[in-house]
C-alpha cells in the first residue's frame, strides 16, 4: 500500500512539473517585472533603476537608439521625479518576450508646470540564466495630460496554446519578421490607409507624439486621415519570441503631416492571429530633430 501511494504521489509530481512546462506564460510576470522596475526607480533613482533592468543589448532613443548601459554610464544622476503604471500588456506563449506601455508623469521640481505627461513603451526579454525580465527597448510620446484614464488591456496567450521547443534557425524568423516589416513600409509608401488596413491588429494602439495613444483599428485608421499622415520608412532590426507568436521591429521613419514633414524613430510589437498573420498590435513613433 506504501508503495502505491508513493508511487500515486510521484505521478502527481510529475503531472504538475508537466502542466508547468507546457502552460503559456501570464502576463503577470511582465507586470510584476514593470512593478519591480517601479521601486528602484524610486530607490535608485532614474539612472540606478534603467541599469540594473537593462537587458545587455536594450535600447533606448535619446534621440536615436543607443545602448541603455552606454547611455546611462555617460550621464550624471538624472533629477526628477518619474513614475508610471502599465494599462496595455502582452507576454508570449514561452514567457521570453513581453511588452509593457502605459502612462507616465515626469516632474522636475514642486510646481505643477514641471510636470510632463505622455505614454511609454517598454519591450521585455527574459534572461535565458534565471528567467527575469530585462529590459530590451524604451521608448516615450509627450502628449497634455490626458483627460480621462484609458482603458486595461492585459491578455495572456490562448488557453489552447502550449509552450514549444525553441527554433533550431532563430536568424529564419528574423529574416521573415524584417521581410514583413519591410513590406509594412513598401506598403505605407504605396498607400498609408491600405496598409493599416491590411497589417494592423483590431485590437491595436497608435502612440504618436504629441496626442494620447489611438486605440483600434478604426480609431487609429480615422486619426490617420484626419491628420493627413503619410509614412515612408526604413526597417533597422527585429527580434521574435521563441514560441514565435510575439516579435518586435524598429527603425527610422520620415512622416508628412499636412504640409510639415519630420523625422521618427518607430518600434513595432507584431503579434500572430489564429490564420498564423503577423499583425501589429502596437506602434510608437518618437521624434528626431530634423536634420534637413
Amino acid at each position: 500500500m506504501k508503495k502505491i501511494t508513493v508511487l500515486a504521489l510521484i505521478l502527481i509530481g510529475f503531472n504538475k512539473l508537466t502542466v508547468a512546462q507546457t502552460a503559456p506564460a501570464t502576463v503577470n510576470k511582465v507586470i510584476d517585472a514593470e512593478k519591480d522596475f517601479n521601486k528602484l526607480v524610486e530607490r535608485k533613482g532614474i539612472k540606478g533603476g534603467y541599469l540594473a533592468v537593462a537587458d545587455p543589448e536594450g535600447i533606448v532613443f535619446r534621440p536615436n537608439a543607443v545602448k541603455i548601459t552606454d547611455f546611462y554610464n555617460s550621464i550624471d544622476k538624472q533629477a526628477g521625479l518619474y513614475t508610471w503604471h502599465p494599462n496595455f500588456a502582452r507576454i508570449s506563449v514561452n514567457g521570453d518576450l513581453a511588452f509593457t506601455a502605459g502612462p507616465y508623469l515626469y516632474q522636475n521640481g514642486k510646481d505643477d508646470t514641471d510636470k510632463v505627461f505622455g505614454d511609454y513603451v517598454s519591450i521585455w526579454r527574459a534572461d535565458p540564466a534565471d528567467g527575469t525580465f530585462k529590459l530590451l527597448i524604451d521608448l516615450g510620446i509627450q502628449h497634455p495630460e490626458a483627460e480621462q484614464q484609458a482603458l486595461t488591456d492585459f491578455k495572456n496567450p490562448p488557453d489552447t496554446a502550449k509552450r514549444v521547443a525553441a527554433s533550431k534557425d532563430p536568424f529564419n524568423g528574423k529574416n521573415i519578421l524584417m521581410a514583413t516589416d519591410n513590406l509594412f513600409n513598401h506598403s505605407l509608401s504605396l498607400s498609408t490607409l491600405a496598409a493599416y488596413k491590411e497589417f494592423l491588429s483590431p485590437e491595436g494602439r497608435y502612440y504618436f507624439p504629441g496626442f494620447e495613444p489611438v486605440v483600434g483599428q478604426d480609431k487609429i485608421m480615422k486619426f490617420i486621415d484626419n491628420e493627413a499622415i503619410v509614412i515612408t520608412a526604413q526597417t533597422a532590426n527585429a527580434g521574435r519570441s521563441t514560441s514565435n507568436d510575439l516579435a518586435y521591429t524598429y527603425g527610422k521613419a520620415r512622416i508628412k503631416k499636412g504640409e510639415v514633414v519630420s523625422n521618427y524613430n518607430y518600434v513595432r510589437v507584431w503579434e500572430k492571429d489564429s490564420r498564423h498573420k503577423w499583425n501589429i498590435i502596437l506602434e510608437i513613433f518618437s521624434a528626431v530633430e530634423n536634420d534637413n
